[in-house]
């Protein structure tokens, strides 16, 4: 089991901080949360590559026409 512990931080602060705060969620890859008026508004969470799209990658081999839309048949193939 993994704890993820949360730094939590005002605005104003965040604003004061940026980028110490940013290289902080960065290094320790905690997420950030940031409040207005106590309650929480914005998480800032690092930065994760999706494998999905990483397995995707580099895999289209031509574009065609890549500005026309695609047809009723092909659009149903793709669900």
């Amino acid at each position: 089991m993994t704890i993820v512990m949360q730094q939590v931080v005002s605005k104003s602060q965040f604003k004061a901080g940026l980028l110490a705060y940013l290289r902080s969620v960065e290094k320790n890859k905690q997420p950030l949360i940031i409040t207005h008026d106590g309650a929480a508004v914005i998480k800032v969470v690092p930065y994760k590559e999706q494998p999905v799209i990483k397995s995707l990658r580099k895999t289209v081999l031509s574009y065609k026409k890549p500005t026309e839309p695609i047809g009723l048949k092909d659009w149903e193939v793709m669900r």
